[in-house]
């Protein structure tokens, strides 16, 4: 029997009826007349409505209430139901379809990265391992699954630099994780990431580029084909975010190099938890700081101290200060959003880095790839859920993802 998922009754019918109107009567009960059909459903509807009706005053949800996204969040399997979460939904399925579109329309070939492998593209250390639920009653077996290591994914990027010897440009969507025992409202254990590399590229501008494009297309592209569930969010979620939205979207991203961005934050009046100094990394209320004193909108922080950033980064070689040709893209309300870099190249400057790190037995095959015939090439990862959080100006990430994982939370 169909049913209407626990929402009014009369949902059902009037779904139906617009369902036989737009595709004539094809694909819903073969073989009837338009008219018969309606009385079939209309048959349905009758048949189902006080049972229906007991349902829906049981849900913890009340028609005639606006229920706060905190509350929500403790029903994931419930949310759905609600308008706001639906419109989240939606919102969220079309910016994966005009993120796609944006990759597909200027040549990007994408590419189904691995969820599980031997990389830590971060060297964060903060990785889920891979094992059979058997091997756990075995902890004296030291044997992998694998015959290494296995863990899940924190990163495509890795396996994306192998294509760029073959595909000038590519990207990848999917899923990520991080084993942070963090319950902030900015960390999950399980989000999606949007990555890309592009090869024969020297200059962080042509990678800037992309971030600003591929933000502000996507967002129109929402903005346009969603205005309605948008208009939910900024009118009962965060006021003021419209404005905001048009502010990014019409005015050109600032650009700040790290040494500059330490030098606004030591001169600011605003009281930090942590003292920005040259060599740190930027924390989220720095972040913030900055993205304010470029006026609310979008930033780029270029050119990070080569001690922070990550082996593939590449040497700007401008000692005494020393930097890597690395990039931040901060927004308004989240921080971070995008992360990128300029890729090490230069065999002799990767090996180097490698060794210092002890990584060289480890990225032998990264190695090779410089070895067997390189390009330049750069390249980013944009975080999904955290680009939801910019648009709509939702405060905490685990209410824009459908079921959210974090450290001591995994229902259902």
């Amino acid at each position: 029997m169909w049913r209407s998922s626990g929402r009014l009754p009369g949902l059902l019918l009037s779904r139906c009826r617009s369902a036989l109107r737009r595709k004539g009567g094809d694909g819903l009960f073969t073989g009837r007349s338009n008219e018969s059909r309606l009385k079939v459903v209309e048959a349905l509807s009758d048949a189902t409505a006080k049972e229906q009706e007991v349902r829906v005053q049981n849900l913890p949800f009340k028609i005639k209430e606006r229920h706060s996204l905190e509350y929500i969040r403790q029903f994931p399997h419930l949310r759905c139901k609600t308008n706001v979460f639906s419109s989240l939904l939606r919102i969220r399925s079309e910016a994966s379809t005009a993120i796609h579109s944006f990759f597909k329309s200027n040549g990007f070939v994408h590419i189904h990265t691995p969820i599980i492998t031997s990389n830590d593209c971060e060297g964060a250390g903060e990785l889920f391992q891979i094992e059979p639920a058997s091997k756990t009653a075995e902890k004296h077996d030291n044997t992998h699954f694998f015959d290494v290591p296995s863990f899940l994914t924190v990163s495509g990027q890795l396996h994306l630099e192998v294509m760029t010897g073959a595909f000038t440009q590519v990207y990848a969507f999917g899923p990520t994780f991080r084993a942070e025992n963090s319950q902030t409202r900015r960390h999950l254990a399980e989000f999606y990431m949007v990555e890309a590399e592009l090869a024969f590229t020297e200059s962080l501008k042509d990678i800037m580029e992309v971030m600003e494009n591929l933000f502000k297309i996507t967002t129109s592209h929402i903005l346009s084909n969603c205005p309605d569930d948008v208009e939910l969010f900024h009118k009962n979620v965060a006021p003021g975010q419209k404005e905001r939205m048009e502010q990014m979207l019409k005015n050109s991203f600032q650009v700040l190099s790290y040494t500059e961005a330490i030098d606004i934050l030591q001169r600011s009046t605003e009281t930090f938890k942590f003292e920005p100094k040259w060599g740190c990394d930027l924390q989220t209320e720095h972040e913030n700081c900055l993205v304010r004193h470029c006026g609310n909108i979008p930033v780029f922080v270029v050119n990070y101290p080569y001690d922070i950033k990550p082996f593939y980064a590449r040497d700007n070689q401008d000692h005494p200060q020393h930097t890597v040709a690395a990039v931040d893209l901060l927004v308004p309300g989240v921080g971070e959003l995008c992360g990128g870099s300029l890729r090490e190249e230069r065999l002799d400057l990767l090996q180097s880095r490698l060794k210092e790190h002890g990584l060289k037995d480890t990225y032998h095959w990264y190695e090779e790839l410089r070895q067997f015939g390189s390009v330049p090439h750069g390249g980013f990862g944009l975080g999904f859920e955290r680009y939801l959080q910019c648009i709509l100006g939702v405060e905490n990430i685990k209410d824009v993802i459908p079921f959210p994982r974090f450290s001591h939370s995994c229902l259902l």
